[in-house]
């Protein structure tokens, strides 16, 4: 009788958790990773003033890039709050961060989801061999994912991924630009126990180097499965030529957003991942404590 009693307890709790006090502590978030380097941590709106001799933004935020109290971001301390520009601002620290994609992603798709969370991982000026397992890049992004579900019993979605224009500098790197990328792809995959998690990546419209050909032909060939390519070409430059403003970072994420939500079932929770892990630890604890009980 004691072990019925505890399963049913047990059970009621699972379906029936205590409520969350903070609202800006979200659950069963559907969770969106964003890496790359400065056009995905944006550049939208920054400029050099001139009478100071400093680089600022100029603090104009897009209704398409508004909060949304659904919508949330991981910060740089690993917690949750309601998502604002820009989203990069305690992550590419050593730089002034301005508009991105991420906002005007997020409430494009936020009416398919109940919350939604933007997990900011991305540093300007980076090369491609810096986000490789093993490097510092891939692996505090990987832990910030981790870490986001974790904290929210969320599923991972998709990956955003806007990086290439600092690898179209040296030859070398722009010839091996495929092969790093498919590796990358793979190895963040396994590392998040989803070998078929959408990838919505930029194909670079500019580059500090001469090998920008390369790159995006690398970007728009990598022949995965699942893996959609969103271009950037054509879109608005600052006057840097370089980064993409503050419209077209907007136009970018709706880019994106569109491309997502053309994947089928992308609406559906993964039917394995982070949170089945969790699920089925969990039962395999309720069991192990009832069968203990007397």
């Amino acid at each position: 009788m004691n072990k019925i009693f505890f399963f049913f307890f047990i059970i009621t709790f699972i379906q029936c958790p205590p409520q969350i006090q903070s609202q800006t502590i979200p659950r069963n978030i559907s969770i969106f990773i964003m890496a790359g380097q400065s056009n995905m941590a944006g550049r939208g709106g920054v400029y050099n003033n001139t009478a100071t001799n400093t680089t600022v933004w100029d603090g104009v935020i897009p209704p398409e890039c508004r909060s949304n109290p659904s919508i949330f971001r991981l910060t740089a301390k690993l917690e949750w709050e309601v998502a604002k520009e820009p989203l990069h601002v305690d992550i590419d620290v050593n730089k002034i961060n301005g508009v991105g994609p991420g906002m005007s992603f997020a409430n494009r798709v936020v009416n398919r989801f109940s919350q939604v969370g933007l997990v900011p991982c991305s540093i300007g000026g980076t090369k491609l061999r810096q986000w490789q397992k093993g490097e510092f890049l891939y692996e505090e992004m990987v832990r910030r994912a981790k870490a986001a579900a974790v904290a929210s019993g969320g599923s991972y979605r998709a990956v955003l991924w806007y990086q290439g224009e600092s690898d179209t500098v040296d030859m070398v790197d722009a010839l091996v630009y495929k092969k790093r990328l498919v590796k990358f792809f793979n190895d963040l995959r396994s590392d998040l126990q989803l070998p078929n998690l959408p990838i919505i990546q930029v194909a670079i419209a500019t580059g500090a180097g001469p090998h920008l050909g390369a790159v995006r032909k690398a970007q728009l060939e990598t022949g995965l499965e699942n893996v959609h390519c969103v271009d950037a070409m054509g879109l608005p430059l600052e006057p840097d030529g370089l980064h993409l403003t503050t419209s077209a970072q907007v136009r970018l994420g709706h880019m994106m957003a569109d491309t997502f939500m053309t994947i089928p079932n992308s609406a559906r929770p993964p039917l394995f991942g982070f949170s089945i892990l969790v699920l089925f630890s969990l039962f395999s604890l309720l069991y192990k404590i009832i069968t203990d009980l007397p």
